[in-house]
């Protein structure tokens, strides 16, 4: 068994960008695992319907 893993998962989520409005979009994090737990996200990044590939800063969690 490893000590530390680093995984990366994409999940779909609803986020709210001014520009756009409202926008569901698969967003990718990649965290770091010790012992099966999650103790870090190294980084999470989205991809628009173009292909473009954006950080995830510029789009805030719609709530």
């Amino acid at each position: 068994m490893k000590i530390l893993k680093v995984k990366r998962e994409t999940v779909y989520e609803k986020r709210y960008s001014i520009k756009m409005g409202e926008l569901t979009t698969k967003v990718t994090y990649i965290k770091k695992y010790l012992f099966g737990w999650p103790i870090k996200t190294l980084h999470k990044y989205r991809e628009t319907y173009y292909g473009e590939v954006k950080d995830c800063s510029d789009c805030s969690l719609f709530i």
